[in-house]
């Protein structure tokens, strides 16, 4: 009776050390396209994981991420895994970034405008309705890649121009932190290490600089948060 009141206690005890320890760490919810999956790229490489990676060990106790993304997807493909996907709507932490397929595919302008803004409605909702833990990273600039220079550099890079702009504005009507890597992305024309081996999408060592500029932005938000909750 004893061994069993015993085992029972410690039982009892390791689920709330599991959940307690759950409790304590930060969720994280990536909405994205082939950007945030990391194509051609390991896994590890995938910016949102070295995110993660960067923040735990600066101390601050990060979950796996849930990625919800893949290449090819435009605003409203997007929209329609979230639908088929139905995540929870308590995420201390929700990323977007996404457009690159609407420009290429030659979508309305208007149409990224709309469905932008019902996305980023929608990270807002994922993280508890609370716009402080939401983050939005802009589109790289394809066009400095072997496979944008054949489609046409400058007009890639003039497109995604409005995309950006569009992003950040209704970002920052939100209040909202637009976090521009696209600087970033045109170090790709003079450095082919930027590039992964598909010519076309960034390198593991390219994502890591964006986190680099991400990461001062995500401890702000982190602490925003923690500040709200006290």
């Amino acid at each position: 009776m004893f061994k069993k009141t015993h085992l029972s206690i410690l039982f009892l005890f390791c689920c709330l050390t599991i959940s307690c320890a759950q409790k304590n760490s930060i969720s994280y919810l990536a909405l994205g396209d082939s950007y945030t999956i990391g194509e051609a790229v390991s896994e590890d490489q995938r910016w949102p994981v070295q995110l993660t990676e960067k923040l735990n060990e600066a101390g601050i106790k990060v979950n796996d991420p849930l990625i919800i993304a893949k290449t090819g997807w435009t605003t409203n493909e997007l929209q329609e895994a979230i639908a088929e996907k139905n995540p929870k709507t308590d995420y201390d932490l929700v990323s977007l970034l996404i457009g690159v397929n609407n420009q290429y595919r030659g979508y309305p302008i208007d149409q990224y405008k709309k469905e932008f803004k019902e996305l980023l409605l929608q990270a807002v909702a994922f993280a508890d309705g609370d716009s402080t833990k939401v983050f939005v990273v802009s589109i790289p600039n394809y066009g400095v890649t072997p496979f944008g220079i054949e489609k046409g550099e400058e007009k890639i890079r003039q497109e995604l121009l409005v995309y950006d702009a569009i992003a950040d504005s209704i970002s920052s009507e939100m209040n909202i932190p637009f976090v521009n890597i696209t600087p970033v992305s045109e170090k790709a024309k003079e450095d082919s290490t930027y590039i992964a081996s598909d010519q076309l999408h960034p390198s593991g060592k390219q994502y890591k600089e964006w986190v680099d500029l991400i990461l001062p932005e995500v401890k702000m938000v982190l602490k925003k948060t923690s500040q709200n909750s006290n």
